[in-house]
């Protein structure tokens, strides 16, 4: 794994992420799978992956999954029956995955709606102690902010890994492991492409047609971003951009 390396100059680790969800509001909806990777930088200045979790979580009693989502995940009641752990133990493992005390970047597509709702999900983390369990210690990464100042949209995970050519790496399956192997398989495409990654972190873009999605999280500055027909250069990329207005 020869890209990345910036970002462990800067944190001890990056966890790449990805939820399926119930829905697409995180007050009212449940994550029921959450997959992560974890990218550490080894004592020979290799990176390597020391952690992995694919989690599939149960929906308190008497909910159930919509069958839109049924249809879009393949993931059905019957499957959470049998392979679902309880929400505060997926919470747990997911609070020690992304802890350090060097620093943790969390990277994910369209990263404002994962973050959400594992915040949430936290939140209801009861009996639980461990310095810094939440997300707030942790930075952010949105891979598909610094997608839309690379190419034209459509702007979908399944469109990144067609852009640099991924397919027989990986598979868009909308099943969260496989999102999350190719999420990082793209953001090193994209930091080989052109190493401005950390420019982007705790830094969103939004369609101004539509406003931000849901809460505005704390660390994060939230920036209209237009659609372009082509890969910006870095003078004009949105980063750049939230600088000379600051």
């Amino acid at each position: 794994m020869n890209n990345l390396r910036d970002i462990f100059q800067r944190y001890e680790a990056a966890v790449f992420f990805d939820t399926e969800t119930t829905g697409l509001d995180a007050k009212s909806c449940r994550v029921i799978e959450l997959a992560a990777i974890r990218i550490e930088k080894a004592a020979d200045g290799s990176l390597i992956e020391t952690d992995r979790a694919d989690m599939f979580i149960k929906l308190p009693e008497g909910e159930k999954i919509p069958d839109k989502i049924v249809e879009l995940t393949g993931i059905t009641d019957e499957r959470l029956a049998a392979e679902g752990i309880p929400e505060g133990n997926a919470a747990a493992a997911f609070a020690k995955m992304i802890y350090s005390t060097g620093g943790t970047l969390l990277v994910a597509h369209n990263a404002q709606f994962d973050l959400l709702f594992v915040r949430e999900m936290l939140g209801r983390l009861t009996n639980f102690s461990i310095n810094g369990a939440g997300i707030s210690r942790c930075d952010y990464l949105d891979s598909l902010t610094v997608y839309k100042d690379r190419r034209a949209y459509p702007h979908k995970l399944a469109n990144a890994i067609a852009a640099y050519k991924l397919e027989d790496k990986v598979k868009n399956s909308h099943r969260a492991i496989d999102d999350v192997e190719a999420l990082l398989e793209v953001c090193k495409a994209m930091d080989n492409e052109r190493a401005d990654l950390l420019s982007y972190v705790n830094v969103f873009g939004y369609n101004p047609k539509y406003g931000v999605t849901g809460d505005r999280l704390p660390r994060v500055t939230y920036w209209p971003q237009h659609f372009n027909d082509y890969m910006q250069s870095p003078r004009y990329t949105l980063p750049a951009r939230v600088k000379r207005r600051r």
